[in-house]
């Protein structure tokens, strides 16, 4: 390789870096908006208050605890007294967000709905209200999206094209929500393994495109050893609450999967 060459890369990556960092500038609140706790998902492999202090270390200003529901890979033993379920399904989160009162990390309650193997971020309702809508166990995906509409929630479609062992085939409900989890770090950020497949992404881009439906991005991280994706926003978000009128409302944001950046419509732009 030439001297030229090594040059010319050299300025290449730090036009990139650049690039980035100017990005960050602007939009500096970043936030995970797919995470999961031991306490919740039996996937994941660090309790919330762990997850917290590492998403700190990181640089996000907040995080969304997203377990896996009653139907999705739970940690929670589903025989329990549905309020008492909630509890349990709720400590990863309790845990996450005490830890960041601590530390100076916003945490936020969501959770990942789980059909079959089809799966959908929620955002906007709480523990409260899971505990006062039993009914929501055995709704289907159309009366989920009206439940959790009624309650002035979203609804976001999770990694939509992925394609494993969990998940039988691809179903897709334009209809039945908000948006779409166009990026998702599991799928192109080069750190992963298990799910890395970066047209995934591209199919879901694709898709909510199609179907004019909104876009997120979130890490879908279960370990501490983090990806760095999500999205960012000009301002601090006050709950999970702003952050689904955020992105129903149309405010500006940007999406990233920890390496590259891309606008709200997944056009990359760093």
């Amino acid at each position: 390789m030439s001297w030229t060459h090594n040059l010319i890369s050299f300025f290449m990556a730090e036009d990139e870096q650049n690039m980035h960092d100017g990005i960050r500038k602007e939009y500096p609140y970043l936030y995970e908006t797919h995470l999961h706790t031991s306490q919740g998902s039996a996937c994941a492999h660090n309790t919330g208050a762990q997850m917290a202090r590492a998403c700190r270390e990181y640089g996000y200003t907040g995080i969304i605890v997203t377990e896996h529901n009653w139907n999705g890979n739970t940690a929670v033993d589903r025989n329990l007294p549905w309020e008492e379920w909630v509890d349990q399904f709720s400590r990863g989160y309790e845990d996450a967000k005490a830890e960041g009162e601590r530390i100076g990390l916003d945490v936020f309650f969501g959770y990942e709905a789980g059909y079959q193997g089809t799966e959908f971020l929620i955002y906007g309702v709480d523990r409260d209200w899971l505990k006062q809508t039993p009914q929501i166990q055995e709704a289907t995906v159309e009366e989920q999206y009206k439940l959790v509409h009624e309650a002035g929630g979203m609804v976001i479609h999770a990694h939509p094209f992925r394609q494993a062992a969990y998940i039988p085939e691809t179903r897709l409900y334009p209809e039945w929500v908000d948006g779409v989890e166009g990026v998702n770090a599991a799928h192109s950020n080069p750190k992963s393994i298990e799910h890395y497949h970066p047209d995934y992404d591209e199919k879901a881009i694709a898709y909510a495109h199609e179907h004019g439906l909104l876009m997120t991005a979130g890490s879908d991280i279960h370990v501490t050893d983090l990806w760095g994706g999500g999205v960012a926003f000009r301002r601090k978000l006050s709950s999970c609450e702003d952050y689904v009128q955020a992105v129903l409302g149309g405010e500006d944001y940007v999406l990233t999967d920890g390496k590259n950046w891309y606008d709200k419509e997944g056009r990359r732009i760093g």
